[in-house]
């Protein structure tokens, strides 16, 4: 099981957007050139432009159902195993910090402890569950996580959270 949202629906995406006053920036209306090997590879446009077609307020909705879930498990099992952690999220994606400390910018990230989040990480892992490889990286979730899939990560969760305890330095 992997944890991933990719807009071109498993191909490499072809595009890109943001705000409207950051995307004037581009050329050929602005003064910033952009360019890219998949940029509008018509394969690849294609794939995106039905995942956002599939993209309904429902998917939406059920996304936030399972990160939120998710989230609360990772720290209950995490707090059980007496690691600490703050878990920060925005919408449906979070991220685990192995840290005594509050979270809020580089520097309090970088005090993550990085041998627990590799236990973890492996213990997940070996468990059949691939988590972002990277402690600095977000949790996403995607239309494809149905309850069984959700069960899969929960039911990792209390032996990744020991390993963690086992591992901090």
């Amino acid at each position: 099981m992997t944890f991933g949202k990719v807009m071109g629906g498993g191909l490499p995406a072809a595009a890109f957007g943001g705000r409207a006053d950051v995307m004037d920036r581009l050329a050929p209306e602005g003064p910033v050139y952009q360019a890219g090997t998949l940029s509008g590879n018509p394969l690849a446009t294609a794939a995106g432009m039905a995942t956002l077609r599939g993209a309904t307020p429902q998917v939406y909705a059920h996304i936030d159902r399972v990160s939120a879930h998710v989230e609360s498990e990772v720290s209950q099992a995490l707090s059980q195993a007496g690691v600490p952690h703050r878990v920060q999220g925005g919408g449906n994606l979070f991220t685990v910090f192995f840290t005594d400390q509050d979270v809020h910018d580089f520097d309090t990230a970088r005090t993550t402890d990085a041998s627990a989040f590799a236990a973890f990480f492996h213990a997940m892992l070996d468990q059949g569950v691939y988590l972002p490889p990277a402690a600095f990286e977000a949790w996403f979730f995607s239309a494809a996580h149905d309850d069984d899939a959700v069960d899969r990560v929960v039911a990792a969760l209390p032996r990744a959270a020991r390993a963690a305890a086992e591992a901090q330095g």
